[in-house]
């Protein structure tokens, strides 16, 4: 934090006086969000509770109560709620999946006070977010570095509920941001059911979204928006920034316009086999569809290479040129090129045989190699993964 108000008066400043140990100065900071952390590979154990506050300078602090200590805090913890915190830890952040700029963060110990502040020395902020825009969203983008907040207009929704046991609930949105660039908002099972039942329980589409704490992915090409356990959804004038951007589309619209109509049922992903996906594919018309295929891979397809080279920036295939290679969208004729996964699966069942093409994140979530990795394995064994083998 930038200011913290000792007991005999003063303030501590973060670029100054805060250094990482022990800090038994106090802090007045209101809490914006807090949400659990939990360990999925140990059935959803909670390991600990995230808080995000803001000091009286718009500065904002991660701080963390361990799952041992949050007997102490739990049923303090309210958004919104303004509080005066003692007795802390203060730690360096991880590098990956930042949640403020600031470098440091609030570790709560035994020792750690915390009780409610109904009159702050100074005015405290009522709301704070990192927001993005697509340029910026494309710029972190597969790096896992930060996780930022969006705002923009929301113009479609579309849920997919499977009954395959293990597969996940998913809601996807688009949200128009400035510029009119389009990006797709991912919530998977209960933020993705507690999105829809929202907007069930709306009288009106909203116009709106702010979404916090999300992680940018570069898919396909395509820029997509996947929600974290930190992402919290706010519609139209939850908060000021929403409703700020509300009526800035109020005024390009020229009078108060209904949102764009919003797909609010649930679209059961269809179970298919090989043979009826075949069949389908083949006679009805072309349109986004999602389905379940149970299938074994038979063999690797490669006459048409594994993998692409891609802008390193925006994921799209790089252009040859004579001597460089040029990103058509980025505009860039010296760009720098890395592996994409691009590669045909032929996957059978009882029924028939099909090609699936999988592209880099597909591929590696199956092995956990990217395909970078993969290049530099074949290059040791002295094969040269983008001359011959490169889709193109």
């Amino acid at each position: 934090m930038r200011s913290l108000r000792l007991r005999g008066g003063g303030f501590l400043r973060i670029n100054r006086d805060l250094k990482s140990g022990k800090c038994s100065s106090a802090v007045e900071a209101r809490l914006l969000r807090f949400w659990e952390a939990k360990n999925v590979k140990r059935g959803g154990e909670l390991m600990w509770v995230d808080l995000l506050l803001i000091d009286v300078n718009s500065t904002m602090m991660q701080a963390t109560i361990y799952a041992n200590r949050l007997s102490r805090f739990r049923s303090k913890l309210a958004a919104g709620t303004m509080f005066t915190i003692s007795g802390f830890d203060v730690t360096r952040c991880a590098q990956n999946f930042r949640l403020t700029d600031s470098p440091l963060m609030i570790r709560f110990n035994d020792s750690t006070a915390f009780d409610e502040l109904t009159k702050p020395v100074s005015p405290l902020p009522e709301e704070g977010f990192r927001f993005r825009d697509h340029s910026e969203l494309i710029g972190l983008a597969n790096t896992n570095a930060h996780l930022p907040d969006i705002v923009g207009e929301i113009t479609a929704v579309k849920i997919n509920v499977s009954g395959t046991p293990g597969e996940k609930s998913r809601l996807m949105a688009t949200i128009k941001l400035d510029k009119d660039s389009t990006v797709t908002l991912s919530l998977f099972e209960s933020q993705a059911e507690t999105f829809h039942k929202r907007l069930e329980d709306m009288h009106g589409d909203p116009k709106v979204v702010v979404a916090t704490s999300i992680n940018p992915k570069m898919i396909g090409g395509g820029l997509f928006l996947n929600a974290t356990s930190g992402t919290h959804v706010y519609f139209d004038k939850e908060t000021k920034a929403g409703e700020y951007y509300f009526y800035k589309l109020v005024a390009r619209d020229n009078g108060v316009s209904s949102a764009a109509p919003l797909l609010k049922g649930y679209a059961k992903v269809e179970t298919l086999t090989i043979s009826e996906l075949t069949s389908f594919v083949a006679s009805a018309q072309p349109q986004d569809i999602d389905f379940v295929c149970t299938g074994k891979v038979v063999r690797l397809d490669v006459d048409k290479g594994w993998c692409y080279v891609a802008c390193a920036k925006c994921s799209k295939k790089l252009q040859r040129t004579v001597s460089a290679l040029e990103c058509l969208r980025c505009n860039n004729p010296n760009a720098v090129g890395v592996l994409r996964y691009r590669l045909e699966l032929a996957i059978a069942d009882s029924t028939a045989e099909g090609t699936f093409v999988c592209f880099d994140g597909v591929m590696t979530k199956l092995h956990n190699l990217r395909a970078s990795e993969a290049g530099q394995m074949l290059a040791a064994e002295g094969e040269n993964p983008v001359g011959a083998t490169v889709y193109q």
